[in-house]
């Protein structure tokens, strides 16, 4: 079974007397280790389907497989816990605790999982090396760049081991340098079997994933594989040098 079914997923909101379909009837499956990018003018659903996809809100109608539970239905306690399980959200805006260290601020959903202090502070600083921040682990997040926070929320996501990593517009507040960085650090992820799932208005981005999915209207207007996909099948470390090199050029 897939890692994420989702069969006619609907949402609608009641707005006066209009009912606005933010998703309309969506059908879709995400596999293990893969690597997708959900893109679509305000208004397409691709927020909305952020939300859903992250347990973040109930589809009005339709079913929601994820790691071949049905979450759907699932309660507002039930939904913490897949979310704090299954799911590690990386946001555009970092959402890191400003008066807490980088090493507090990983060791933070380790708390909801009652993990003992110690082991809290090893996963914490093993999760902080693996994004090259071994030696910013008690930095405020003031005194660290965007570059340096979004690595400490990435941190973050990656300390529970989750199913998923879900990132929304995670480069939308970082320079041409700095996203190219972040990006190279999704493609590693990728490549140690991650699952990574974003959500981005900027085309360079969506193209440097495997798969794109172009949301309208609240449907699925096309779903298809990039050339990175074709590429990586030909040759995996040509293809990695050509999107990275291309990335630092932009």
């Amino acid at each position: 079974m897939s890692l994420i079914e989702l069969q006619d997923i609907t949402k609608f909101y009641e707005m006066g007397d209009q009912t606005v379909r933010a998703l309309d009837g969506i059908s879709i499956r995400i596999e293990k280790n893969d690597y997708v990018a959900f893109i679509g003018s305000s208004g397409s659903g691709k927020s909305t389907m952020l939300n859903i996809l992250g347990c973040l809100d109930r589809p009005t109608s339709g079913r929601y497989h994820l790691n071949e539970q049905n979450v759907e239905n699932l309660t507002a306690n039930e939904l913490a816990a897949i979310r704090n399980h299954e799911i590690g959200f990386i946001f555009q805006s970092f959402n890191l605790l400003p008066r807490a260290t980088a090493l507090y601020n990983v060791m933070q959903p380790l708390i909801y999982r009652n993990v003992g202090w110690s082991k809290r502070k090893a996963m914490a600083m093993e999760a902080l090396r693996r994004v090259n921040l071994g030696e910013r682990v008690n930095h405020l997040p003031n005194q660290l760049s965007g570059g340096q926070r979004q690595r400490v929320a990435i941190a973050r996501a990656l300390v529970t081991n989750p199913s998923i990593l879900l990132a929304d517009e995670p480069t939308g507040n970082l320079d041409s340098r700095t996203t190219a960085e972040i990006m190279q650090l999704f493609d590693d992820l990728h490549r140690e079997g991650h699952t990574l799932i974003l959500v981005t208005h900027e085309d360079e981005i969506a193209r440097h994933c495997k798969r794109i999915v172009e949301m309208k209207d609240g449907r699925v207007h096309r779903d298809f594989v990039t050339e990175r996909q074709d590429m990586d099948a030909a040759n995996p470390v040509a293809a990695h040098t050509q999107v990275s090199s291309a990335q630092v050029s932009n």
